[in-house]
């Protein structure tokens, strides 16, 4: 009896997962396919590569905050490389940030801007917040800034 029941949920699994890869098939996608697929961006060519530099320091120590303000933080650079710069993405290492990246190319020996608002509301105390900066240059930069809220 016990090897029947095996058997009946072991057929029942493979049914199951075989359905599972059908649908991803006829609908040509599946769980894994967008992390084997390279981003179609300009970063992942190293002929495309520039290089930046930082007008502003990447870590800044912004002023006390009540809790509830929306602080804006701005971090200049300048394109010193002799390829247009293109900012593929800017993420923040919480929902509370939200960042703004430049949405056309900036020319070589321009300058950019990457903001950031930051939403105090229920963060009393020292807070330190990150963005991670994906562009056409040899790495991803990280960029941070700390802000203490009180009540």
């Amino acid at each position: 009896m016990k090897k029947l029941v095996f058997i009946f949920g072991a057929a029942l699994l493979m049914t199951a997962c075989n359905e599972t890869d059908k649908k991803a098939s006829q609908t040509g996608t599946s769980d894994t396919s967008a992390a084997k697929q390279p981003a179609a961006t300009t970063n992942a060519d190293p002929e495309n590569y520039t290089t930046i530099e930082w007008i502003d320091n990447v870590n800044q120590a912004l002023p006390k905050v009540k809790e509830g303000e929306i602080v804006e933080v701005t971090f200049r650079f300048k394109n010193t490389g002799n390829k247009p710069l293109v900012v593929d993405n800017v993420s923040a290492s919480c929902g509370c940030t939200v960042p703004e990246k430049p949405e056309e190319p900036v020319m070589p020996g321009k300058e950019g801007l990457i903001k950031a608002k930051f939403d105090s509301h229920g963060r009393i105390g020292p807070n330190t917040k990150t963005l991670t900066v994906v562009a056409n240059t040899n790495s991803e930069k990280m960029l941070n800034f700390s802000v203490e809220v009180v009540k």
